[in-house]
């Protein structure tokens, strides 16, 4: 069959601030889902959240873009918008910047990752004869956050064996990149690694800008193994209303790259733009699903779940929580140190993030004010 494997993720409300949502926001989200589960539009499905976003990941046949699904999981973040409006909880609704949208909510304000595959996990399929998945969630940074995180184990063999080992990685993968910055449609580049890899470094370098969308076998070119979201809340909204907080689903094991191999770059962490105000430079961190966000300037921060398909299309009997393992706890100590190091630097230089990212906040208007004060020397 074919199976489609979806998040959509909001920030809808959280107490104390931007802190993580309250169980009856997560309840008012999870009874939505769960009606629609009981009357068949979906197979499985999961509620979670990340900091203070909210993710609902699911599996389904309805296929990506569904209009029924997308508008459920809208109806879903506004009952838990007005569940945290009821309590008062800060920021309800933030991530909800249409009025209504009519068919699937990308560009609305969720975060949205989607994929769709041919699904026979049998002994005898030799492509895939089991299904295993990985969903990311991140909080306090926007889309290019997950470039290097994903383009490492799909193109470099010093973090990922399997390209040199298994054969059918050994051809590599195509990369399809989305240009943040046109606003005017999805404007996006397709790259094969291996012979791209300067080319792909060369634009992922810039994670304001440019962030990996998808990614396919060169093997199996009907393969998708990686889908992530890539919008821009600044874009749509015109002004800074919180960071993008983006999503991702990694298809693992067999002839795509095993969740060893996927959760290696993440104890790099890697200094990204986001954090308090989505206006600094900070080490994403990796933190169990489910926490919340309570350290100085709230690094970034991702979250990591495993899963296995079973051939109905069922994944919660079993969650693996990766970045739960207590060996990820000095990794989580060198990020913090990673990023108490670099708020000594305060507003200076790199600890702040670009222009093109501050273009969106009041520092325009402390530049417009004094643009008359400015005199030119001869």
């Amino acid at each position: 069959m074919k199976l489609t494997l979806s998040i959509f993720k909001a920030d809808i409300g959280s107490p104390g601030g931007h802190t993580r949502p309250s169980q009856s926001v997560l309840d008012a989200v999870q009874e939505t889902f769960a009606a629609a589960q009981a009357r068949g539009l979906l197979i499985d499905m999961l509620v979670t959240h990340t900091g203070d976003d909210i993710a609902i990941t699911c599996s389904h046949t309805a296929g990506p873009d569904n209009t029924e699904l997308h508008q459920l999981a809208w109806q879903a973040f506004l009952n838990g918008t007005a569940a945290a409006q009821v309590r008062g909880d800060y920021g309800a609704g933030q991530d909800l910047l249409a009025d209504a949208p009519s068919g699937n909510i990308r560009g609305a304000g969720p975060a949205v990752a989607e994929l769709e595959f041919d699904h026979n996990p049998v002994k005898d399929n030799k492509v895939r004869p089991a299904e295993t998945v990985l969903f990311f969630y991140a909080d306090k940074c926007a889309p290019g956050a997950f470039n290097l995180p994903f383009f490492l184990p799909l193109a470099d063999p010093m973090y990922c064996g399997g390209l040199l080992l298994k054969p059918e990685m050994s051809k590599g993968f195509s990369f399809r990149l989305m240009d943040m910055d046109y606003t005017e449609g999805d404007r996006e580049i397709t790259l094969h690694a291996p012979e791209d890899y300067y080319r792909l470094a060369a634009l992922l370098r810039d994670e304001a800008r440019f962030a990996i969308q998808s990614a396919w076998s060169r093997a199996h070119p009907d393969q998708q193994l990686l889908a992530a979201s890539t919008s821009r809340l600044h874009n749509i909204a015109g002004t800074y209303v919180g960071k993008d907080d983006p999503v991702a689903i990694f298809r693992t094991q067999g002839i795509f790259p095993a969740p060893e191999e996927v959760l290696l770059p993440w104890a790099i962490c890697p200094y990204v733009t986001g954090d308090a105000r989505g206006s600094h430079v900070m080490p994403i961190t990796p933190v169990p699903i489910n926490t919340e966000v309570r350290f100085v300037y709230c690094q970034p921060i991702v979250s990591a779940i495993g899963v296995s398909v079973d051939a109905a299309g069922n994944f919660t009997g079993e969650v693996v929580d990766f970045f739960a393992d207590s060996l990820w706890e000095s990794v989580r100590v060198g990020a913090v140190e990673k990023g108490l190091a670099m708020r000594r630097q305060g507003w200076f230089g790199a600890a702040m993030a670009s222009n093109a990212e501050l273009a969106y906040t009041g520092l325009v208007d402390i530049e417009n004010e004094l643009e008359d004060r400015f005199t030119v020397r001869s």
